[in-house]
């Protein structure tokens, strides 16, 4: 019994038209996807090499060489295909299709003739497939191929890329399992799991289903799979020569079998990647239990374990979450993938429940640590998302080499730019919803859609100006009228919500059921709804046992966390302090990127002009100059000159 209360409005069915969105999917389309295709055939100057088209060329026979780059090379070309096929699935492109056909026909040349692919092994280790799970990400890379295939299929029908990937699958059933002679493992770096549940949902063969429930239900069991593993290799690893320690179980999530995990612990991609098919995974099959375990692990990481801007793993240790309550702003990670994964986490669980919390964390990730991931040119990338910047410290600390200061034109692990360009590409399909007698709106982005409910056909226009007004106009026009419900997410920043039906005020309170704002009536051609959502800066501050904020606060307006920047208020931000009585005040800059809502207020600056440059420490009263403060959304930090950065306010 499926256990999903809602099905996903497809993506063909939804043409976004807003004036925030639309020039970053424009700017994917135009810019980000034939620039990645450069950067995978390492055209960009400057930039790292990726190797990933070089190796896959090698792979096929077209030409001979070394393999390059990491073990999970090949995971780069399958996110930048996805991206393609949700580009092409609203806006045709027979040149790009005929590029990725191109790259389609030579993942199928350099196929095994069992079905399997990988180009590492097939170049550098052919004979040892299989035989370093915790490490080499066979699966990892499977599954992102068959996600890709899926996305192809679906958005041109072609069954090609999608029929290779089947093979794939079908082989890797014969590999893992429970039977004799099977392995009895599962990937170090989750992913296959939720792949394959969306190659069950397009084929409905079942047995996919049951794979990936096994990859599931295997882990964490005893005796540990990746130290059986390592014992068996001599107790080495991939990554450096020599002995090695035993695995971290916790790392790969692996310490426990996962439906008694209470804590998100360890990588935080795989984690998010793994708790998504785990919620797939429950909605498909009826699992009660395992969505009782995604939502105890929701609750852990967004009360405990999230940032302001919705980035999750807090060190650079392992790209890892560490205890609750540890954020620290200037040596976080918070990687644009682990975001990402968030992202598809949380709508899996919107599917499950409608609960508006869960689209507030996925509207925080969206709008702050995704988009900001992502230099307004399309060309430039951070990995790491910090919420605070010192350059210097940037440079010369250890502890924070992994911040970067600027954002950089590739990566030599560049997991996350075509993954950035993989989620904007499919955009639409986060905004709606639907079940048999309810529409849903997740997302406030100006966008057409065709939705099916209560027997008809509808046409669902929104036309917005979110995130920097919250007034939202929804024009509904049903095939023939139809008795349904209109549910409209009210944020959880806003707190006076106002709503007009066909210019009538109705009362927004009484029809609130967790988050949103059920309307429900007889639906006709013509009908308008008005949604007002007052958009204001308001201060926000930390639970206290967040010790890195403690005396701080941050500026949110409506969905957009807010940042201070050297450009607008000078060096050494950590002298800045904000009055707690000071009004936030805004206005609409028309000259700064393009138009953007500025946040300012009166507050002081500790006086450096009072120290000599010979003294550190002396007993002395604070000496404090008026400062005006100027804020700016933080998805747009480091578009202009390098400079120091900061989230976070001193306050008092």
């Amino acid at each position: 019994m499926s256990l999903f209360t809602s099905r996903q409005v497809p993506l063909s069915k939804v043409q976004i038209e807003d004036p925030f969105w639309s020039p970053y999917t424009r700017l994917v389309r135009e810019v980000v996807i034939p620039y990645q295709w450069e950067a995978l055939n390492d055209r960009i100057p400057g930039a790292e090499p990726s190797h990933a088209m070089n190796n896959l060329l090698i792979a096929a026979g077209k030409k001979t060489g070394e393999f390059g780059g990491f073990v999970f090379q090949d995971s780069d070309i399958a996110k930048w295909l996805e991206a393609v096929a949700y580009s092409l699935a609203n806006h045709p492109d027979a040149e790009l299709e005929a590029t990725a056909d191109q790259v389609i026909g030579l993942i199928e040349e350099a196929q095994h003739a069992d079905g399997y692919f990988n180009t590492y092994f097939t170049i550098k280790e052919p004979g040892n497939r299989w035989t370093n799970l915790t490490d080499c990400h066979e699966l990892y890379v499977a599954g992102h191929l068959i996600e890709a295939a899926v996305a192809y299929y679906e958005a041109t029908g072609k069954r090609r890329f999608l029929e290779a990937m089947c093979r794939f699958a079908d082989y890797i059933g014969t590999v893992f399992g429970r039977e004799p002679g099977q392995i009895r493992g599962y990937d170090g770096h989750q992913e296959i799991e939720l792949a394959l549940v969306k190659l069950y949902r397009v084929t409905g063969n079942e047995s996919y289903l049951k794979l990936s429930q096994y990859f599931i239900d295997e882990r964490g069991r005893e005796p540990h799979f990746f130290t059986q593993e390592w014992e068996k290799r001599g107790g080495t690893t991939h990554w450096r020569p020599g002995k090695a320690s035993p695995p971290n179980l916790a790392y790969h999530q692996s310490h426990m079998p996962v439906r008694e995990q209470k804590e998100a612990v360890g990588h935080s991609v795989r984690a998010v990647y793994m708790y998504t098919g785990m919620a797939d995974l429950a909605g498909h099959t009826g699992d009660a239990p395992l969505l009782e375990a995604c939502r105890t692990l929701w609750s852990n990481i967004v009360s405990k374990q999230m940032y302001i801007t919705g980035g999750i793993g807090s060190t650079a240790h392992g790209e890892a979450f560490t205890f609750d309550y540890d954020l620290p702003n200037d040596t976080v990670y918070a990687e644009t993938c682990a975001s990402i994964g968030l992202i598809f986490f949380a709508e899996r669980m919107l599917r499950l429940e409608a609960k508006g919390s869960y689209a507030d964390v996925l509207e925080r990730a969206l709008y702050n640590n995704v988009a900001g991931s992502m230099a307004l040119d399309g060309k430039h990338y951070f990995y790491v998302n910090p919420l605070e910047v010192w350059p210097e410290a940037s440079k010369h600390n250890p502890s924070c080499k992994h911040v970067k200061a600027v954002r950089q034109p590739w990566f030599g692990c560049s997991c996350c730019p075509p993954n950035v360009a993989r989620l904007l590409a499919s955009l639409g399909g986060y905004i709606y919803s639907s079940t048999d007698d309810t529409v849903y709106t997740h997302l406030y982005i100006g966008s057409k859609a065709q939705v099916e409910t209560a027997g008809t056909r509808l046409q669902l226009k929104q036309i917005s100006r979110y995130p920097w007004e919250g007034r939202i106009q929804l024009e509904i026009t049903p095939d023939e009228a139809a008795q349904f419900a209109l549910a409209l997410r009210i944020p959880g920043w806003c707190r006076d919500a106002r709503l007009q039906v066909n210019g009538e005020p109705i009362e927004v309170e009484p029809l609130i059921v967790d988050g949103y704002a059920y309307i429900k009536r007889l639906w006709q051609a013509g009908d308008v709804v008005e949604l007002e959502l007052p958009m204001t800066a308001q201060r926000v501050r930390s639970n206290p046992r967040l010790r890195a904020n403690a005396g701080k606060a941050a500026i949110q307006r409506g969905p957009l966390v807010y940042c201070l920047e050297e450009e607008d208020n000078g060096g050494l931000l950590t002298a800045i302090v904000l009055d707690s009585k000071s009004e936030l005040t805004e206005r609409f800059d028309d000259h700064l990127f393009g138009g953007i809502v500025v946040v300012e207020a009166e507050a002081s600056r500790d006086d450096e002009r009072e120290w000599g440059e010979e003294e550190l420490y002396r007993p002395v009263t604070r000496q404090a100059v008026p400062h005006q403060l100027q804020a700016i959304p933080y998805f747009l930090w480091g578009n202009r000159k390098q400079g120091e950065m900061t989230v976070w306010i001193r306050e008092h």
